[in-house]
């Protein structure tokens, strides 16, 4: 049974992490089809107050991180395979 919850668990993080990349990968090519219609575009007006930057709300980080290091509690995750997620988390 440990080893189906390992399988399990591991296969729940790496599609995390391919989700991860998939987002950031449309949301990089939305950014460059969204400045080539700019160039097209007719100027704006001028832009008021900046807004914060759009991101993965720290909330939702912490609560990845949390959950990343329960599974290598467990022993689901390794100490290198821990480290790779981790760094997908903040990267994002």
């Amino acid at each position: 049974m440990p080893g189906l919850l390992r399988g399990v668990a591991r296969t729940a993080v790496i599609a995390g992490t391919a989700t991860s990349v998939s987002n950031r990968v449309s949301r990089r090519q939305a950014g460059r089809w969204g400045a080539q219609e700019a160039a097209y575009a007719e100027p704006a007006p001028a832009p008021g107050p900046a807004a914060p930057p759009a991101g993965t709300d720290t909330a939702t980080k912490l609560a990845q991180l949390r959950e990343l290091g329960e599974l290598r509690k467990t022993g689901v995750l390794d100490d290198a395979e821990f480290e790779l997620q981790k760094a997908a988390i903040l990267n994002s």
